[in-house]
């Protein structure tokens, strides 16, 4: 279990927000505490709300299956509506799909979201379907929901195992991670670096500026720019 005790980590959470994911992304490569091809979600799993800044947050996993014909609703459901308003803010929710038919499963839509927002999340994260955008938009405003893409209908929603390392779209996720994510896509930040992340991000950042700027030169030479490639 992964789960710090309640508390507000906005200064954390803002100094992250001010960069785009694939910025943040970079930043982490600096401090080579994990394997580069890990901790980012796959290609499928999209933004599917258009806002002006990234989601950041902390994840709170959950396994449901909403395409099983005749299934009873379990608890699950209530433990997740508990751990969520106990576990550090900003919170995240993150479900993974157990059934047998994914691309037609569908887990979120704006009631949902809007009474998760009422609990202090920010977002929501899922290899199923979601629904009702517009509503999302409209009722919770500047919520998030990663996900493939859009189903219709909800299906028979039940709620399995909650707070337990799950696997979205390539990327294991367990609760207490802290996640970030844009148009860009998902990724997650080590916790033991998190804070020092942003002051690198600047330095990303800063470095991208000189890069575009030696592009722009006028006298730049093609080993001059093999060199600085290879060097990258």
């Amino acid at each position: 279990m992964n789960t710090p005790p309640k508390q507000s980590d906005t200064d954390l959470v803002e100094k992250l927000s001010g960069f785009d994911t694939a910025t943040v992304a970079n930043a982490i490569e600096h401090f080579e505490v994990r394997d580069p091809v890990v901790g980012y979600a796959s290609l499928e799993l999209k933004a599917q709300i258009p806002t002006d800044a990234p989601m950041v947050g902390y994840a709170v996993t959950c396994t449901q299956v909403t395409t099983s014909a005749g299934e009873t609703r379990p608890l699950g459901l209530d433990k997740t509506l508990d751990l969520l308003d106990a576990c550090r803010k900003p919170a995240i929710l993150v479900i993974q799909n157990l059934g047998d038919d994914r691309l037609r499963g569908c887990c979120i839509g704006d009631m949902f979201c809007a009474a998760l927002d009422r609990l202090g999340v920010v977002g929501a994260v899922t290899d199923m379907g979601v629904r009702d955008l517009q509503g999302i938009a409209e009722r919770a405003p500047g919520f998030q929901v990663f996900s493939p893409g859009c189903v219709a209908s909800h299906g028979y929603g039940v709620i399995f195992d909650v707070d337990i390392t799950v696997s979205v779209c390539g990327m294991e996720i367990s609760t207490g991670d802290l996640l970030h994510g844009d148009e860009n896509g998902l990724i997650s930040v080590p916790l033991e670096i998190a804070d020092r992340v942003p002051d690198q991000a600047q330095v990303v950042k800063q470095d991208e500026i000189d890069y575009f700027e030696f592009l722009n030169r006028e006298d730049l030479t093609l080993e001059e720019l093999k060199k600085r490639l290879t060097h990258h």
